[in-house]
């Protein structure tokens, strides 16, 4: 795991969305799994600055959802799709082909959850997965616990997720259960990086780098991944101590 530490949260995005801008340059049609949230959304309006000022073609680009509040219509502000197609999708004029996101309202989310990994292995894998982290260290929504062997699926929303998730809905809403790729598909994307930024972060980011490596805290597999990427502002890594460990799961 490659760890990379920036003065604060405008470097941190900067760098973070050359990161997506250097993959799409020389890899046209690469396939990209993006977190929704406040730590990424300055990395994304960068992202679609720098497109537009140096006409970096996302045309032949694929994005597959990372995970979804399930039960919330794509039309709620608070949804991971309307984060998308609003700060994303829409001003880089995605094409609807392109983008490929759970149905959270699916009657079926097990389908919903076979058909995404159809398309993930249809497209020869994601080329990079963009993560942030919880408070609790899930990420996407494998919640502390989960298994590291899954792919896509659904999952009861752990307390700390159902109530920090509330920031992003104008109104309170109720938040049970999640559809989200697994830490399989993590492992198996051939970049994975982790964003972090601010001080509220930093004791989950310590035993992310430091403690044992386990299912009780899911992001600690990063450490795992052969081409994984730890992107932090000096507030986010403010609590580390240099004794990090690498025993697997």
């Amino acid at each position: 795991m490659n760890l990379s530490i920036y003065k604060d949260y405008n470097d941190l995005s900067e760098h973070a969305a050359e990161t997506i801008i250097a993959l799409v340059s020389r890899t046209p049609d690469a396939v990209l799994c993006l977190a929704s949230g406040d730590t990424p959304l300055l990395t994304y309006q960068l992202v679609v600055r720098k497109a537009i000022k140096n006409g970096i073609d996302f045309s032949q680009c694929t994005f597959v959802g990372l995970d979804e509040w399930v039960g919330v219509p794509p039309t709620n502000e608070g949804s991971c799709h309307y984060f998308f197609y609003h700060h994303l999708f829409q001003p880089l004029r995605i094409s609807n082909g392109q983008i490929h996101l759970f149905d959270a309202l699916s009657p079926d989310l097990a389908q919903e959850c076979r058909k995404m990994e159809k398309i993930i292995y249809a497209k020869n894998g994601i080329d990079l997965m963009l993560v942030g982290i919880g408070m609790n260290g899930h990420i996407g929504f494998n919640e502390p616990g989960v298994s590291p062997n899954r792919y896509a699926h659904v999952v009861e929303l752990d307390e700390i997720t159902r109530a920090v998730g509330q920031k992003y809905f104008p109104q309170p809403v109720v938040l049970s259960r999640g559809i989200t790729l697994g830490l399989q598909s993590f492992l198996e994307a051939k970049c994975a990086v982790l964003l972090a930024s601010g001080v509220k972060k930093a004791s989950v980011i310590r035993q992310t780098v430091e403690d044992e490596i386990s299912p009780a805290l899911p992001a600690s597999i990063i450490r795992n991944h052969s081409n994984g990427h730890m992107m932090l502002d000096e507030a986010a890594a403010s609590a580390l101590t240099g004794k990090g460990t690498s025993q697997a799961i």
